[in-house]
């Protein structure tokens, strides 16, 4: 454990820290759908309007699987405007989905991929459609209590329990409290919390069949499109097969990466929401594998109003389903890519900005008539454009 699981407190993070998990809940919402069907309770290929009588007839052709796969078409929730204006609301099921219910889809179901909270949300309704219990009840009894992952849960603020970690944000290079954020909002798609050992504990679970098949866990981790599975990415580093997952949600940035070939599993948690949990992922893995890690070099800021800043403001896509969105709040600079948490970014020139708890760059550049009309992504020694599109 490393720096504070309470700032005010002066209270050490260590292995019993419990975390909010982002994202990485949702291969545990994959598996909770997978052992659904394992028991006969629904198939993969059911439409929507199966589980989901009121479903609207736009959903009509939405299976299960392209929920699973992030290939639904189905708009995020989380992208929207007004998210952030309403993140401290409780939100119960029904009220939630009616956030994108009525919106038309992105595109045809099955027929591309973009990263979507929503149908993660949709899979979050159907399990307890179908189980008859509520998604927390569902995980509880079939998925942590058999493993012994007992620090683990659906996190509701309200409730007091033993080692939560604060979330941090940085604002103007000193401290802040993470933005309150409702958790019924965040539900099957990352409403999780839980501890370094448990998600050891899960990792040896998914080495065997205590959970799910050998079968039905080799379709978990086959890739449908853009390397994404049912609740994993699926990629190859270090010459190995990598499932893994990053998540980010107020105050916290988590990823997990499992080799089954050669039984290795890193796992990060922080409880600062800028941190980029993925390269210390890899970071790790690389010394693990003996490779070189590179350090960042030191990078200057400069003084920037807020005025000069605001031509640069937008949402840029990089890759289809693939988006960052770039914006100010009184003198703070921030940034969000799509499935991440948001961070701030710094000024080191006109044009050119820095993050400090990730080694990336973003720069502007502008067309003909003098608008800003792309951004470019400086990361791991890849230079990723994106065109404006708001």
């Amino acid at each position: 454990g490393i720096g504070l699981a309470n700032r005010e407190l002066n209270v050490a993070n260590n292995p019993e820290t419990k975390f909010r998990l982002g994202s990485i809940t949702k291969q545990f919402t994959a598996t909770a759908i997978v052992l659904l069907e394992q028991r006969g309770k629904l198939k993969l290929q059911d439409t929507l309007d199966k589980h989901i009588p009121d479903a609207p007839g736009a959903w009509g052709t939405i299976q299960i699987h392209h929920l699973l796969s992030h290939t639904a078409g189905v708009p995020s929730y989380t992208s929207d405007a007004s998210y952030r204006r309403e993140m401290f609301k409780p939100f119960p099921m029904p009220e939630l989905i009616g956030r994108f219910r009525s919106k038309p889809l992105e595109f045809e179901p099955g027929a591309e991929w973009k990263y979507s909270n929503s149908g993660y949300v949709l899979l979050g309704d159907i399990i307890q459609r179908v189980s008859g219990m509520s998604y927390e009840e569902f995980l509880e009894k079939n998925i942590f209590k058999p493993i012994g992952m007992n620090n683990s849960g659906y996190d509701h603020f309200e409730t007091v329990f033993p080692n939560r970690a604060s979330g941090y944000t940085r604002a103007g290079g000193r401290w802040e409290n993470a933005a309150y954020l409702d958790m019924t909002q965040p539900h099957a798609a990352g409403a999780l919390y839980s501890t370094v050992d448990d998600l050891y504990l899960w990792d040896q679970a998914l080495a065997t069949d205590r959970i799910l098949s050998s079968t039905a866990l080799e379709r978990m981790y086959t890739p449908v499109k853009n390397s994404y599975g049912y609740g994993w990415v699926i990629a190859e580093e270090f010459g190995t097969k990598v499932i893994g997952h990053g998540g980010g949600i107020n105050g916290f940035a988590t990823f997990i990466a499992r080799t089954p070939a050669d039984k290795t599993l890193v796992v990060v948690l922080s409880n600062v929401e800028s941190t980029n949990a993925g390269k210390i992922a890899r970071d790790l893995r690389g010394i693990l594998y003996d490779k070189p890690v590179a350090v960042p070099k030191l990078r200057q800021r400069i003084s920037m109003s807020g005025e000069k800043f605001d031509p640069f403001q937008g949402r840029y896509e990089l890759a289809p389903g693939f988006q960052i969105r770039v914006w100010r709040e009184g003198n703070r600079f921030l940034t969000q890519a799509t499935g991440q948490g948001q961070a701030e970014i710094f000024p080191e020139s006109d044009t050119k900005f820095f993050l400090k708890a990730v080694d990336a760059q973003i720069s502007f550049e502008k067309n003909p008539e003098g608008k800003v009309s792309r951004l470019i992504l400086h990361q791991n020694g890849r230079n990723t454009p994106g065109k404006r599109i708001e």
